[in-house]
């Protein structure tokens, strides 16, 4: 979707509930990422999430403007009037639903994820020089606290570049710093407010972009890391593979592109276990021209097909009402994921079910990681199937 032009944040931050200082991590993290356009096509209120199943909410994006952290849709963030808002609210849209979520839900955390895969041109910049750095840090930390949130999630996609954004080769660095700058300011806000602010980073599971990373330092300024453990193979391919496997299956020709693999990455670097907060995506990715052997599966491709709002990627939700019922379905042992074949159209889909999910929640509880990272969360069906999956063994 299209999104509506960014808004800087005014400096003067308005009160909000305070809440209590966080004295110790949760046993097992469920972070929930929530993007601003579920209220649109979807129509996935936050007023919907099950935020009883969740201890972290993460709401993509804010983006990065002149430096500093601004709303990224500020109609659905801020200005769309919801029932029983008031007229005389400081701001209403998603912001406020938040609000009256976490009212209803005191154990909630919310954390504004700034930039993602579309606003992440702006980092490079503000990482740069002392000075950028403080001033991005003290306007997320103004954000933070204008809008209520319990602390930031930083997302940018890449360091160095390697995304939709351009970066420099200083970029490994400054990123390093501009958390650091980040912990800085939302500490000094603790001591002054009572309160403690949270800090956290989407990472990448591939080494050729995890090397754009300090990530053992940047380790020791995080709450925790959100490993994205997913989008290792997609419709930019030109043969089919899996989008989130959790090990390699036998014929695949990128073994090492698995979470599994991701995990053993990160612990080799030094990032302690508890740290990391496996990433499990709520949607699948597909291609079209694909042949029938093994299945479509490890197979070329030539081409790609529309998905659910763009092409050859679909929210779970959309599988399950239009894909699944008319394709086949097949597991994979090895890898622990499904995938779907239609030898009629040569449309082959990757994709995440609940036996996958309880799976990836399994295998991180079984190596001590800190627990799941869910991208997202307005993607999943109406029973919240995923999400129920993700938590059925905590």
């Amino acid at each position: 979707m299209v999104l509506a032009a960014s808004w800087l944040v005014a400096c003067n931050p308005l009160p909000v509930p305070s809440a209590p200082i966080e004295t110790s991590a949760p046993r097992s993290r469920v972070v929930g990422y929530y993007s601003s356009w579920s209220i649109y096509e979807r129509d996935r209120p936050v007023a919907d999430i099950p935020a009883d199943k969740l201890t972290h909410l993460n709401y993509a994006f804010a983006n990065v403007v002149s430096g500093g952290c601004a709303l990224g849709d500020p109609w659905a963030d801020v200005q769309k009037p919801f029932p029983g808002d008031p007229a005389n609210a400081p701001f209403k849209g998603n912001f406020r639903q938040l609000q009256l979520l976490k009212t209803a839900h005191p154990h909630l955390r919310t954390l504004i994820s700034v930039g993602g895969s579309t606003f992440s041109g702006g980092f490079s910049d503000a990482a740069l020089t002392a000075a950028s750095r403080q001033r991005f840090a003290r306007s997320c930390a103004d954000f933070v606290q204008r809008y209520g949130f319990d602390g930031i999630d930083i997302d940018w996609e890449y360091p160095m570049g390697g995304g939709n954004a351009p970066g420099r080769p200083e970029d490994r660095v400054n990123a390093t710093l501009l958390l650091r700058a980040l912990r800085s300011e939302l500490d000094a806000r603790a001591a002054a407010s009572g309160r403690r602010y949270l800090l956290s980073a989407a990472t990448p599971a591939a080494a050729w972009s995890l090397d754009h990373y300090q990530i053992a330092e940047v380790a020791k300024v995080v709450d925790h890391l959100n490993v994205m453990a997913y989008d290792f193979h997609g419709h930019w391919d030109q043969r089919t593979g899996f989008n989130a496997a959790l090990r390699p299956a036998p014929g695949d020709p990128t073994p090492a592109f698995t979470g599994a693999a991701a995990v053993d990455l990160y612990l080799s670097r030094g990032v302690p276990a508890r740290l990391l907060t496996f990433g499990i995506p709520f949607y699948g990715r597909g291609w079209s021209g694909v042949g029938p052997t093994n299945g479509g599966l490890f197979q070329p491709a030539k081409g790609t097909v529309m998905g659910t709002s763009e092409p050859g990627m679909w929210d779970y939700s959309d599988l399950v009402s239009t894909r699944i019922p008319v394709m086949t379905r097949s597991w994979s042992s090895a890898a622990q994921v499904p995938f779907l074949y239609d030898a009629r159209t040569g449309v082959f889909i990757t994709y995440d079910d609940p036996t996958s999910v309880r799976a990836k929640a399994a295998y991180a509880a079984s190596r001590g990681l800190g627990g799941v990272a869910i991208w997202e969360l307005g993607a999943d069906d109406d029973r919240h199937s995923l999400l129920a999956a993700a938590t059925a063994t905590r």
